[in-house]
């Protein structure tokens, strides 16, 4: 791929990194790159966790604004990033963004498609749309409100400031502040912490919470119990209950299946 590239540990953690220099512009054709490896992961069942990062001095800065189109007729770019934050939402293993330096507007949308975001100290996030005349369109107007609480969502949105990365902890945009020179390493050692658990269990968790915040608790409810069911069909739960049967809890050894 020629704007992406993805690199596979021996512990099955897969690293992405946007490589469209200067600032990896979030174009139609990354994107696009995006969505057809986040299908690919989706269906590997060797996969154990996902971390995607920026190569060099920026996350993404934003989409590329030389595609955008203002005539006003259909916008091709919605659809862009739909495709691949959609894409990348139902990879059924924990996907952790590495927000190295700036992430703003689509940038800062991916790093929220993510399940968790890990920030370098000198990261920036932002949503500058609205100094564009425009709004977040990637996933902005949902998936913020969803993790700051609305009032945040629409100052940060009506604002369009950037906020270093100990704000972004405060506010709940970041999970996790780190040295510059240590991200990557602390977000791969993240990842692994959770792909040696049970990650078929984990994504089926990870299919309930989302899918259950879009609706009534009742009909939530109801999804956790089929996937409570479709979790004690996998190899893991067999292990994880005899072996707390026999050894106590935190001893068992899983095998993702």
């Amino acid at each position: 791929m020629e704007y992406i590239r993805c690199e596979r540990s021996e512990t099955g953690v897969e690293t992405i990194w946007l490589t469209r220099p200067p600032v990896n512009a979030l174009s139609g054709a990354l994107l696009a790159e995006l969505a057809e490896r986040a299908l690919e992961l989706a269906a590997d069942a060797t996969l154990k966790a996902v971390v995607i990062t920026g190569d060099g001095k920026a996350f993404a800065a934003g989409a590329d604004i030389t595609e955008f189109d203002t005539s006003g007729g259909e916008n091709p770019v919605g659809n862009n990033f739909r495709n691949a934050f959609d894409a990348l939402g139902a990879i059924p293993r924990p996907v952790i963004a590495a927000v190295n330096g700036f992430a703003l507007g689509g940038g800062a949308e991916l790093a929220l498609a993510c399940d968790l975001r890990i920030g370098a100290d000198n990261a920036k996030l932002g949503f500058p749309e609205i100094l564009l005349g425009i709004f977040p369109g990637a996933g902005g107007t949902q998936r913020l409100p969803r993790l700051v609480g609305p009032a945040r969502a629409k100052e940060l949105i009506w604002s369009g400031r950037q906020v270093g990365a100990d704000e972004a902890l405060t506010l709940g945009l970041l999970d996790r502040v780190v040295p510059a020179a240590e991200l990557v390493a602390e977000a791969q050692a993240w990842a692994e912490s959770f792909g040696r658990g049970a990650v078929v269990a984990m994504g089926l968790a990870k299919q309930a919470i989302d899918r259950g915040l879009d609706e009534r608790l009742a009909t939530g409810l109801d999804i956790e119990a089929d996937a409570f069911t479709a979790v004690f069909r996998t190899e893991d739960a067999r292990i994880g209950v005899a072996s707390f049967l026999e050894n106590g809890p935190g001893k068992a050894e899983f095998v993702g299946r």
